[in-house]
């Protein structure tokens, strides 16, 4: 049964009209761009523009990119034109056209190198990723997400760090290299467990652990994880991912041919996709439909159902299910006794098959040509499809082995692996009880994130202090610690940082939660499911205003003095300002509020301008003075 394919998640949704909140918008964005003297306030204001309609009318936003790109080359300001290039390879990957979207990727990270600018180094990377996928040259998509995946974590992005190891998973799934694909999955969800904040990204992983099951007959298992998905999906109000989690519930049970249940499952994300206009989805649903149907014998209802996915125009859908689909119209029209249908329909399969390579269904629809042939008499034909039939079909057992047999080693080299890592484990325990290093740690880490590689390190130090028997060294090591707990305490400011982690991320995010209320499609998918997460949050302002007051301890009232000179400035410009004033680089600062750099420094250019600075003038110099 068919499952949609990850990559078409990321353009599977379009919008027909912007909401009256969005038109106001526009209206002062360009209103502002008018006024606008400053190149560089212009290509951020061109790329608020962009992103209101990129996912609503993609060619209107391109507008706005091409000025974005023409204006910067004329003033020679490389962000700009690094920008533009960027938002043009978001562009054309949005409107389908990937190969040309990946050329501007291609640029960007060219340019990103040239120029020292890493603004979307990491998410180009990452599309980059995403289109050799699509391409299915696997091993290049995965070497693409981990570098990508290296730079989220080196910039503390751990949510998109850990979504990187789930993609990387779902690559290692789609090469049949199962073993590899669930150890990825399962050091994604350990990286999610680290982060304080609930996320959708962790219901991904499981669902494509229940994927993997289901893959390999572990059918009750599969259903488990997909509950498990599900549950955060409905209360994020994620109503694509449910119709797409539903589905893949339908293919559990088709799987242990409890058709009437599957039945059920398809018809329900059939209804969301048709509320909610997920033209994709709704395909996937029907095709599914229609082959259930056939298998019950009901051909004409599977006829109908296979021909309503077919006949969808709005609706991307890959070569493997459209092989599929028009083999399954095909093989019940033979069932039914139409052979000119029947022969229409399977030779439309073959020819899609063959210009694509897939091999399982080219091998399905010749079997079911071969049929079609014996029916009618033309025996030689009918040969010639079941020997390639046969070859096909053998040769695709023959991969299944050599992959079986590479599992076989994945297992063993892993098992080795977890056998080491548990006696290890059971030292560090064991230590961990007699050095009492959790008190330090909490010590070092107080309200901060447990880190489990840093704490491994320092355990396995203490073992092998304890292996050599060094009592000098070991309490030169305690010395060391004790003297950076000193540190710790005399940076009160850079202390507490972490505390307003949490609370600035939640605040960001809710501030964009209101200009969407009423039109919650229009949202980036991934932005909005976060958004529903973080509604139901309650965060104070307890962890900002402790840290307001030990840097205001620190830093001489910074805050206050800040409000005396200008009294309009917001709260969230004088917690830039404080991480300014401490000397925090962008990538800090982004990686303390769990934000891309790009984020902070639009919000320093904005907030420079509010403080009525000249352009020669530099604002962390300026704020170190106040």
């Amino acid at each position: 049964m068919k499952s949609l394919p990850y990559i078409l998640l990321l353009v599977t949704i379009s919008f027909t009209q912007l909401h009256s909140q969005d038109k106001k918008k526009v209206d002062s964005l360009l209103k502002r761009y008018k006024n606008a003297t400053e190149v560089a306030e212009k290509v951020y204001l061109l790329d608020d523009l962009d992103e209101i309609y990129i996912y609503t009318k993609p060619d209107s936003a391109k507008i706005y990119i091409d000025q974005m790109l023409k204006i910067s080359k004329e003033s020679e300001f490389k962000h700009g034109i690094l920008r533009a290039e960027f938002l043009l390879g978001h562009y054309y990957s949005t409107i389908g056209q990937m190969e040309i979207g990946a050329e501007y990727y291609r640029k960007t990270l060219e340019r990103s190198l040239k120029d020292d600018d890493d603004t979307f180094l990491a998410t180009v990377l990452k599309n980059l990723s995403i289109y050799e996928s699509h391409i299915g040259n696997y091993p290049e998509a995965i070497r693409l997400m981990d570098s990508s995946a290296r730079i989220q974590k080196e910039w503390g992005d751990f949510i998109r760090y850990g979504s990187a190891q789930n993609v990387i998973g779902k690559n290692y799934y789609e090469m049949g290299n199962y073993p590899k694909a669930m150890a990825m999955y399962q050091a994604a969800l350990k990286t999610m467990d680290t982060i304080a904040i609930k996320t959708y990204h962790k219901a991904d992983v499981l669902s494509n652990i229940g994927s993997l099951h289901n893959t390999q007959g572990n059918y009750d298992k599969a259903l488990k994880y997909f509950d498990k998905a599900m549950q955060v999906y409905i209360e994020t109000n994620d109503n694509l991912y449910q119709a797409t989690t539903l589905v893949d519930i339908g293919n559990v049970f088709d799987s242990k041919k409890e058709y009437y249940l599957a039945i059920e499952k398809y018809e329900e994300a059939l209804e969301i996709s048709n509320n909610y206009d997920f033209p994709t989805t709704e395909v996937l649903c029907l095709g599914n439909l229609g082959c259930i149907y056939r298998k019950q014998g009901k051909y004409d209802d599977a006829i109908k159902y296979l021909k309503q996915a077919l006949q969808m125009k709005n609706a991307e859908s890959s070569a493997i299910n459209q092989s599929g689909y028009f083999a399954e119209l095909g093989y019940a029209y033979v069932l039914k006794g139409d052979l000119k249908n029947a022969f229409k329909y399977l030779n439309q399969s073959i020819a899609i098959a063959e210009s694509k390579n897939v091999s399982v269904e080219l091998q399905s629809a010749l079997q079911y040509r071969a049929l079609t042939y014996e029916k009618n008499g033309q025996l030689e034909l009918a040969i010639e499809d079941q020997k390639r039939s046969q070859m096909l079909k053998d040769s695709i057992f023959s991969l299944k082995k050599a992959k079986q047999i590479d599992e076989l080693q994945t297992i063993y080299e892993t098992e080795k692996k977890e056998t080491a890592i548990a006696i290890q484990l059971e030292e560090i325990k064991t230590l961990n009880e007699k050095a009492k290093v959790d008190k330090l740690t909490k010590g070092l880490y107080a309200g901060g994130m447990f880190t489990f590689l840093t704490v491994s390190g320092l355990l396995l130090f203490s073992f092998k202090q304890r292996m050599k028997k060094n009592r000098i060294a070991r309490e030169k090591q305690e010395e060391i610690y004790r003297q950076e707990i000193e540190h710790k305490k005399k940076e009160l400011a850079s202390q507490t940082l972490h505390l307003v982690q949490k609370n600035t991320f939640i605040q960001e995010l809710m501030e964009n939660l209101e200009n969407i209320k009423n039109s919650p499609e229009r949202f980036k998918m991934e932005f909005r499911r976060i958004v529903m997460l973080l509604k139901k949050e309650n965060a104070s302002d307890k962890d900002w205003e402790v840290f307001k007051s030990y840097f205001a301890d620190v830093h001489n009232d910074f805050d206050q003095k800040l409000k005396t000179i200008y009294p309009d400035i917001s709260e969230k410009e004088i917690r830039l300002a404080a991480f300014l004033r401490m000397n925090l680089t962008t990538k800090e600062i982004a990686a303390t509020l769990n934000v891309l750099p790009d984020s902070i420094l639009k919000s320093k250019y904005r907030l420079k301008k509010k403080l009525a600075l000249k352009k020669e003038t530099d604002l962390t110099s300026f704020l170190s003075t106040i």
